[in-house]
């Protein structure tokens, strides 16, 4: 069953920049993991410090893999968490 996830991130004051970067990295990488269906991260024009992403994984193998990738747990657990004021994953079910 497919895997949807809604993720929000809200950069530290004088972050958003850097987790942009960040992000922009990020992509192009999850995009290529076998069984990421889609990985799109956006910024909030009223709000450039908030980030939101969307990702849609085959299964949760396929999500489970992405946790443990190489990038992932560079780029997001060790350059963009401590960058981060807040962060909030929201695991959803698509509509069949």
């Amino acid at each position: 069953m497919t895997v949807v996830l809604a993720v929000t991130w809200v950069a530290r004051d004088g972050e958003a920049d850097a987790v942009a970067d960040l992000l922009r990295q990020l992509m192009p990488l999850s995009r290529s993991e076998p069984g990421c269906l889609q990985y799109e991260a956006q910024r909030d024009p009223d709000d450039p410090n908030t980030f939101v992403l969307f990702e849609s994984y085959a299964d949760q193998d396929a999500l489970d893999a992405h946790a443990a990738s190489t990038h992932f747990q560079e780029l997001v657990l060790g350059q963009a968490l401590p960058l981060l004021a807040s962060r909030e994953r929201r695991l959803l079910t698509p509509l069949v």
